[in-house]
């Protein structure tokens, strides 16, 4: 049974999101899904305080009724802001595991999986159509420039970048890496996961695996025509991603003429005050920002990276892309729309010292 969260304490009508690693911003609910067209959907709900209890595996539908009896406990008026329409949303389950606070969030037109305590949006399902206009449709435009063979994904989720890969490429193998069961488990019940893991008409299928994306078992005989990593934990990009050498290791668990794409985070302007050469990337004609993983990536792989930060307003979330910059028109011309204008925005990585 879905549950409407109560909305006594904080009125939905000034929910507050901000992109992860990006610039706070502000939207009424019922410019919602107008806005994650235009920007990054992963970003941040605010809800009430919810009570997300404990969950041991397959037990899902217990602790579903137990939240909705505890919301029905509370002062529950409408959902929907006064004045707006069709804006009401519903939590359809809400988890604790031993990785993730697991908040399954649902509204007219889309499914959102929040983790972690900042309600950070990792995952979603869109009721009618096939984009999110996101960086997760770029993660799908990587098949057309690397060789034939299995894409994994470093960071599976609820499973939208796998969605859009098997749409768009339905005789791929895709394998799969989360560590945490339980949000797997999650996603089979409320993002279609399961249905991906089954083969599709022409063949292809994802393969789903519980563990630590960056472990060495983390491979295929063979290796990889493509890697997609898209790795945070509470709200931040793992600190292992910022190191050259999680990089070169995970170079090594490619086929040859393979690529990395990489869901970088934000923008940040830190520098380094230990006397190293500080790397920077030109972003515009007028400003220099400085984003910790990118650096690691072109130090990793010098000469051979690309990047691209995401084109929404509101957002600074950056793509990077190993291995010399592709034939921007071949490419582009291999995908559909909107991929095909997305694609000719990489551009070479170029550093500063």
């Amino acid at each position: 049974m879905a549950t409407t969260i109560a909305v006594a304490t904080r009125p939905l009508s000034s929910l507050g999101v901000e992109p992860r690693g990006g610039n706070k911003f502000r939207r009424r609910f019922h410019a919602f899904e107008a806005m994650r067209r235009k920007s990054r959907p992963r970003v941040r709900f605010s809800l009430p305080s919810l009570s997300c209890p404990p969950r041991a595996l397959h037990d899902a539908r217990d602790a579903r009724d137990a939240q909705a009896e505890a919301a029905e406990t509370e002062n529950s008026p409408s959902a929907t802001p006064e004045g707006d329409d069709d804006s009401s949303y519903s939590v359809l389950t809400c988890m604790t595991s031993q990785h993730n606070n697991i908040v399954v969030v649902d509204t007219p037109k889309s499914r959102f999986l929040l983790l972690d305590s900042s309600h950070n949006i990792h995952s979603m399902l869109s009721k009618d159509q096939i984009w999110t206009g996101s960086y997760w449709d770029e993660f799908a435009s990587l098949p057309a420039i690397v060789p034939q063979g299995p894409i994994a994904i470093l960071g599976l989720g609820g499973g939208t970048a796998a969605h859009l890969l098997l749409k768009l490429w339905p005789t791929l193998h895709v394998e799969g890496w989360e560590i945490d069961e339980i949000l797997i488990d999650m996603a089979r019940e409320y993002f279609g996961l399961s249905e991906l893991e089954k083969s599709t008409q022409a063949g292809g299928s994802l393969s789903v695996h519980i563990g630590d994306a960056l472990s060495e078992s983390a491979t295929v005989q063979g290796g990889f025509a493509g890697i997609i990593v898209d790795l945070f934990s509470d709200g931040k990009i793992l600190p292992q991603l910022k190191e050259v050498e999680t990089w070169l290791e995970i170079e090594r668990k490619l086929m040859p003429h393979g690529r990395i794409m990489v869901n970088c985070g934000g923008a940040h302007s830190e520098v380094s005050g230990s006397g190293d050469k500080t790397v920077e990337m030109i972003l515009s004609t007028d400003s220099w920002v400085q984003n910790s993983t990118i650096k690691a990536l072109c130090k990793a792989f010098p000469g051979k990276l690309s990047w691209k930060r995401m084109a929404e307003k509101d957002s600074n979330n950056y793509l990077a892309l190993t291995g010399p910059l592709p034939d921007l028109d071949a490419w582009s011309a291999a995908l559909p729309s909107p991929l095909s204008l997305n694609v000719r925005q990489w551009r070479p990585c170029e550093l500063a010292c």
